[in-house]
């Protein structure tokens, strides 16, 4: 007997599928959007490779002597140089450039050497002030800016093109760092003002910020402006004109060149934060444009392989990227062959054990040191901060504990907290060490003791109370991390 029609159990429902036209607009849709991936994909292939095969390339590095070694191993240096030609300027960049109508001197204002470490440890970037008092191989002292163009002229009286003037500037220029710092350049790469501007307006500009309004008057004293600087206190986004000026200016400073390498420092970091965020690195087109700046306005060496190297930044920010001077006293004026020169006096002492913590290379002796009896140490005690008093706080800490102190004084802003100490005071830093956590001690041939530098990382002495407000005035505080968040922890530079 078959079954009850009326108790059966009614039939599922089916969703009704989808019609004949959605089943065709869904594969057209997807049919586009695989397109557009093959398209942005080639774009983007095709760009990477018309961009490497454009770069021109001058001649290759200087090579290691017979029995040298490469004091580094396999990481790489290399020299980055800041072209301050005008060659193939047209009249109405010129004006923009501010920087006259000469379009045959040569100058390397700006120079660099970026290390990027074999096991993939974080890069760091070494600016070396132009001013510097150096010996230039074949040609005696002079300022480190010179070295350039003293080997661009050589090259060029000798009959020499343009390409081969360029990479015997930056040859000697080469020779000059490897002399003064012992290290071995690898590589480099120029760019020239034009180069800088474009790809100052290839990324849409960058957000800056200013402590103080920079315009003519208070660059130059008057209605004359050297880099056409014209900026407002606090936040802006620049680009070309003034994104030159930013990065050129040193007249109307409160230390000249030193501050020019600072808004160097500080505008590559801005710089490089845009352009690895998702929004550029994604973007086949504003890549391409950014590609094509950098193009037509850098100069390699012939090994150079630019799109490995970045690959290797591609998965880093900016503040993964480690910043550094030279070690120097500061300007000073000297009198060579009877002539006042303002030069950077380079504190060349301090050179072997500033690249060693650069290079992340510790101190055997300081690790296997045993701290000193407190009551056996002298200490030296300044403030890296704009915190006033810390160093005197610092010190009455390290009393208490059972130290002695002797020169309590400022310094200049130091990021992070530093114990120096001069070889063979291994057990004395240890030490101050001990009764500082967080602080980073650096062998400094320079020191006349052990020395406590206060940073802005805000890292104290154990016992010292600060008040919160002061707390929170350091810059790595996390109050102070949250104001410049949208700022990507730059905050405001003169």
């Amino acid at each position: 007997m078959g079954p009850d029609p009326a108790s059966s159990p009614p039939a599922p429902r089916r969703r009704p599928g989808p019609s004949y036209r959605t089943r065709v607009a869904t594969r057209a849709l997807c049919a586009l959007a695989s397109l557009a991936v093959l398209v942005v994909s080639g774009v983007a292939w095709a760009t990477y490779e018309n961009f490497t095969a454009a770069i021109p390339h001058g001649a290759p590095v200087p090579p290691l002597r017979a029995g040298q070694v490469d004091p580094d191993g396999p990481d790489t240096d290399i020299l980055l140089v800041g072209d301050d030609t005008r060659a193939g300027a047209t009249p109405a960049e010129l004006k923009a450039l501010h920087a006259g109508r000469d379009q045959t001197t040569v100058n390397a204002d700006t120079m660099m050497v970026l290390h990027v470490p074999a096991d993939g440890a974080p890069p760091s970037v070494v600016s070396f002030p132009r001013d510097s008092w150096v010996t230039i191989p074949g040609h005696g002292k002079d300022k480190l800016n010179a070295a350039y163009p003293l080997g661009y002229n050589a090259a060029r009286e000798a009959g020499a093109g343009e390409r081969q003037a360029e990479s015997a500037g930056l040859n000697l220029t080469i020779r000059t760092l490897e002399r003064l710092t012992g290290l071995h350049i690898d590589h480099y790469m120029q760019v020239d003002l034009l180069g800088f501007y474009r790809i100052s307006e290839a990324i849409g500009g960058v957000r800056v910020c200013l402590k103080e309004a920079q315009n003519p008057h208070t660059e130059s004293g008057g209605t004359r402006s050297y880099s056409g600087i014209d900026l407002p206190k606090g936040w802006s986004v620049i680009k070309g004109e003034q994104a030159l000026a930013f990065v050129r200016q040193r007249h109307g400073l409160p230390h000249g060149d030193l501050d020019r390498i600072k808004r160097q420092q500080y505008f590559l970091r801005a710089a490089f934060q845009k352009i690895t965020s998702a929004g550029m690195l994604l973007n086949p087109f504003k890549m391409h444009a950014l590609l094509n700046a950098v193009g037509r306005s850098l100069l390699t060496d012939p090994s150079l392989n630019l799109i490995s190297m970045a690959q290797q930044f591609a998965t880093l920010s900016s503040g993964h990227i480690h910043f550094a001077t030279l070690p120097n006293d500061g300007p000073k004026l000297i009198y060579p062959d009877g002539v006042e020169t303002s030069v950077v006096v380079v504190n060349r002492a301090a050179i072997p054990a500033f690249l060693a913590q650069l290079e992340g290379k510790t101190d055997a002796a300081l690790a296997s040191a045993q701290p000193a009896p407190t009551s056996s140490v002298t200490v030296d005690v300044l403030n890296g901060t704009d915190i006033p008093r810390l160093a005197a706080r610092d010190a009455t800490a390290l009393e208490t504990l059972g130290f002695r102190t002797a020169a309590i004084d400022s310094a200049p802003l130091t990021a992070a907290t530093t114990i120096e100490y001069p070889p063979g005071q291994e057990r004395a830093a240890k030490a101050v060490l001990a009764v500082t956590p967080g602080a980073k001690a650096v062998e400094t041939p320079s020191a006349h003791r052990v020395t406590l530098v206060g940073g802005r990382n805000g890292v104290l002495v154990k016992g010292v109370r600060l008040p919160p407000r002061e707390r929170a005035a350091l810059q790595h505080h996390p109050a102070r991390r949250h104001k410049h968040r949208h700022s990507g922890g730059l905050g405001c530079v003169y």
